[in-house]
């Protein structure tokens, strides 16, 4: 497996492990969406079949966004896209980690807790005070790999309970 890291400005290989494009006009952050379109399987009728031809273009213009790709060979066969943002509790910056995904062909090999290995990597050279997700309640092989990892649901304060996340959709 050839893998190798690079990261926003930073073109200097990082590891043995992935790839991390920044996603920015001019950039390899398109070679990043076009691999991409290879590792997406859109199996719980995802917007992505409906939003792949604008996803790339959307991302690049995502200032601290970058995705990390691990490939077999030539072939992509994980993803991650995380966003960068701002932790108003500890006043510092945090990523968020918005996809994450490997090859059907490919899972159960650790690819996912490698490619988090690499995002907690670019978020400690950030200054970050944390990582976030969402995952499906339904995603039990998912919630393993993240609570192996050190994720862990979250509260503020153990009087209120833990966070919940929601969602408003707004008309387009």
């Amino acid at each position: 497996m050839l893998l190798r890291t690079w990261l926003p400005y930073d073109w200097t290989p990082r590891s043995e492990a992935y790839f991390v494009f920044p996603l920015a006009q001019g950039t390899p952050g398109k070679q990043c969406g076009l691999a991409a379109t290879g590792v997406y399987q859109p199996s719980l009728r995802s917007p992505w079949l409906a939003a792949r031809e604008t996803l790339i273009p959307a991302l690049t213009d995502q200032p601290g966004a970058f995705s990390i790709l691990a490939f077999d060979g030539d072939e992509p066969v994980g993803l991650v896209n995380c966003f960068q943002t701002l932790s108003t509790f500890k006043a510092r910056p945090l990523i968020n980690i918005h996809d994450v995904t490997v090859k059907a062909s490919h899972r159960g090999q650790g690819i996912s807790t490698r490619m988090l290995r690499e995002v907690e990597a670019v978020a400690r050279q950030r200054g970050c005070c944390k990582l976030t997700l969402e995952v499906l309640e339904g995603n039990r092989i998912a919630q393993q790999v993240y609570r192996k990892f050190g994720f862990n649901s979250y509260e503020l304060d153990p009087a209120l309970g833990q966070a919940l996340f929601w969602e408003k959709k707004l008309p387009d």
